[in-house]
C-alpha cells in the first residue's frame, strides 16, 4: 500500500479538481455560458461556447469519475490501468482547456493550467 501512496493522492488532485468544477458547471451553466461567452468573444470559439462548455463538462465529469474509480482500484487490487485511464483523460481535459486559454489569450489562466498539467502528467508516469 505504501508504495501507492502518490499516485493516490495524485488521482485525488484531479478527481476532487474536475468533479469540483463539472460540479460547478452543472450548478451554474447559465452563469458559465455568458462568462465564457465574453471571454472568447473575439476568437473562433465565440458562438461555440455552450457545445464547447458542454464537452469540457463531459471531459472533467469522467477524469474524476475514472480518477476516483482508480483510486478505489489501487485499494482493493493493486492494479493501476483505470488509474492510468483517469490521468490520461485528465491530461486530455487540461489539453482542452490550455488550447481555450490560449485561444482567448488569457496566458495567466493558461499558466494556471499548466501548474495541474504537471501532476496530472507525474500521475500518467507512475500509473504506466
Amino acid at each position: 500500500m505504501i508504495t501507492q501512496t502518490t499516485p493516490i493522492l495524485l488521482l485525488a488532485l484531479l478527481a476532487v479538481t474536475f468533479l469540483q468544477s463539472g460540479y460547478d458547471k452543472i450548478k451554474d451553466w447559465k452563469g458559465n455560458v455568458e462568462w465564457l461567452k465574453g471571454h472568447f468573444a473575439e476568437t473562433i470559439l465565440g458562438k461555440q461556447v455552450p457545445i464547447a462548455l458542454f464537452i469540457i463538462l463531459i471531459l472533467e465529469i469522467f477524469s474524476g469519475v475514472f480518477c476516483v474509480a482508480g483510486i478505489i482500484e489501487l485499494f482493493t487490487t493493486s492494479d493501476t490501468m483505470v488509474g492510468y485511464y483517469g490521468a490520461v483523460l485528465s491530461c486530455i481535459t487540461l489539453i482542452f482547456l490550455l488550447f481555450g486559454q490560449r485561444i482567448a489569450k488569457d496566458y495567466d489562466g493558461a499558466r494556471t493550467i499548466v501548474i495541474y498539467f504537471v501532476p496530472a502528467i507525474f500521475a500518467v508516469f507512475l500509473l504506466s
